[in-house]
């Protein structure tokens, strides 16, 4: 019930009557469809009393009716398909709206949900979801509410030309059926709900291995891969297995109530026709209602199953949409005012797991334009801060403020507008290298993407590239080396013209050759802007305005480089420890 009424605003939207006339007139154009089909089997009738005989003072005569019953056919069909075109438009836009509804909240969930959701998992329920909506608005409109409706019809007209005992039958065959199929589609969606896990589970396998293609190389493990990919489907095939034996048994018990009730109420007008009470023109009309009844009910059992279906995907996915979101602006927050970009951490504690802390009571200011370096051993919290400074995460202790505005009574939107971040490693998206600089200013002319690139040194790079700022890259296209990659992250970054500059560790994957080169461009790119570098090689950072040393969530040292190593402390034993890394692969 909950799926329906999340539906049912979709069908019926109180800002929308272009969509509530349609409803209106496709659902009219059905009420047509069903009493034209209601009275066809009379035509029929008619046709075979005048023919043997039974009824000779028919006004159209046998051939007229025949005619007569032909074009009542096509009516009931046309006017089925003018409800489907009628409503075609109105599905399709509940099918928009839901899969773009689904897709923008899933982008507003927290970091740490796309963390530990698995990717392609996660596309396959709203695929499957997306695919439901279409399916449970169209049939559950134009299926359930018309079925009832014609046996209503059906069962009116057996009362009036027959007696009790012919609706008496149709009714109890009726209730045997739904009753029958509702319980084993019951029972069938829970074996289908399995089949689903399992398929999902096959697929995030696959996927998982695929996007590891090169690990996979490395240690030889395609077999490994290939041995865990085979059990996934293995569990999929065992429970899609079960899912067919069910269906073939729900089948022929339907076929088995259908059946009888068909054969029951043909024995009965065989008899009133041999006793003289009933015209083989009524047998023959008693036979089209029976099977006239028959084609919908046994389009029920699939229907039903469908829709059943349905509202499972569906209901995973409106799971995704009923999930909370755990970094969310506050009612009426203000937009984030940039003068200076001066950055203050006061007191800020933060755990991932409120059992293990990550941040203890750092505090620390980073002056307007000034350049910052966070370094410290793995664990010490510096990606962290990088993550909280971004809004990724509200910290739990303590504040972060941007020029004296606490960056939870502002929007996020303005937060990200005002941050430029330059990642460890930069991810492109599989389209043009325009595309991917202009990435950070969908509004960017040619000449300032040209301009961007100059600044991060790759425009010579592009410029002799065959297609030059047109060539595709990522997996459709020209593979990158890391360093590019970087600098085209730069690029994207300074086309942005953020405030204030994140640098996680930005070169920490490169070569030393590549690095240095990479250092300048980021040096240029910090020039007029407030800098916070997060390093792990210090010797990136030796010319940094203030140097902030972590361990265990704590700031232990901070000042220039030439301060921190002349007191012995913290960061001169770090960096006593990676000189004589550096001097050892010299060597």
């Amino acid at each position: 019930m909950r799926t329906i009424r999340r539906v049912g605003p979709y069908l019926w939207p109180a800002d929308k009557p272009w969509v509530k006339r349609r409803v209106v007139i496709a659902l009219s154009f059905l009420v047509l469809a069903k009493v034209i089909a209601a009275g066809t089997p009379i035509l029929y009738k008619l046709a075979v009393d005048s023919l043997s005989g039974d009824v000779s003072d028919l006004l159209l005569g046998a051939v007229g009716l025949t005619v007569a019953y032909g074009m009542a056919r096509l009516m009931t069909v046309g006017f089925q398909q003018l409800r489907d075109a009628v409503f075609a438009k109105v599905g399709q836009r509940a099918l928009r709206t839901l899969a773009l509804e689904t897709f923008t909240h899933i982008h507003r969930l927290s970091l740490r949900y796309h963390i530990t959701r698995k990717t392609g998992g996660l596309s396959r329920i709203i695929e499957r979801g997306v695919k439901g909506v279409d399916f449970l608005l169209r049939f559950l409109l134009f299926s359930i509410g018309p079925l009832i409706l014609e046996l209503l019809l059906v069962g009116a007209v057996l009362f009036v030309l027959f007696d009790v005992w012919y609706l008496a039958v149709v009714a109890v065959v009726i209730a045997l059926y739904v009753w029958f199929t509702f319980k084993v589609t019951e029972w069938r969606v829970k074996l289908r709900r399995e089949m689903n896990a399992q398929d999902t589970d096959a697929n995030q396998k696959a996927i998982d291995s695929l996007l590891n293609f090169e690990t996979v190389k490395y240690f030889g493990a395609e077999q490994r891969e290939a041995d865990r990919y085979d059990r996934a489907m293995q569990a999929y095939e065992g429970a899609a297995i079960k899912t067919a034996t069910s269906l073939a048994f729900l089948n022929f018990g339907q076929s088995l109530v259908i059946t009888s009730g068909l054969v029951i109420v043909m024995v009965m007008a065989a008899l009133g026709v041999q006793n003289g009470s009933l015209t083989v023109g009524d047998f023959v009309m008693v036979n089209a209602y029976m099977i006239q009844i028959t084609m919908p009910l046994n389009f029920l059992g699939t229907v039903y199953r469908e829709i059943r279906q349905a509202l499972v995907d569906m209901g995973e996915m409106f799971d995704l949409l009923e999930q909370p979101r755990e970094v969310a602006d506050k009612p009426g927050a203000a937009t984030l005012k940039v003068d200076g970009g001066v950055v203050e951490f006061d007191d800020v504690s933060f755990g991932y797991d409120p059992a293990r802390p990550i941040l203890e009571g750092v505090s620390l200011s980073v002056g307007a334009g000034q350049n910052v370096a966070l370094v410290g051993p793995s664990g010490s919290g510096k990606s962290t801060i990088g993550r909280l400074l971004f809004r990724f995460y509200d910290v739990q202790g303590g504040g972060i403020r941007i020029d004296g505005q606490d960056l939870r009574d502002v929007t996020q939107q303005s937060v990200h507008d005002a941050i430029g971040v330059v990642p460890q490693d930069t991810v492109l998206f599989n389209d043009t290298i325009r595309y991917n600089i202009a990435y950070g200013r969908a509004d960017a002319t040619h000449e300032e993407i040209v301009e961007a690139a100059r600044a991060a040194q790759i425009h010579s790079f592009i410029e002799s590239l065959p297609e030059g700022y047109d060539t595709a890259v990522g997996e459709r296209g020209l593979k990158l080396s890391g360093g590019e990659k970087q600098r085209v992250g730069i690029a994207r970054t300074l086309l942005k013209n953020p405030p204030i500059l994140l640098l996680d560790e930005a070169t920490s994957a490169l070569d030393t050759e590549t690095e240095a080169s990479i250092q300048e461009a980021l040096e240029r790119a910090g020039k007029g802007r407030t800098v916070i570098t997060i390093a792990h090689r210090l010797s990136t950072v030796a010319d940094a305005d203030r140097i902030v040393v972590l361990q265990g969530g704590r700031v232990v040292e901070e000042g220039t480089h030439d301060a921190l190593l002349a007191s012995g402390g913290r960061y001169a034993a770090l960096w006593a420890r990676q000189q004589a890394e550096e001097a050892s692969e010299e060597g």
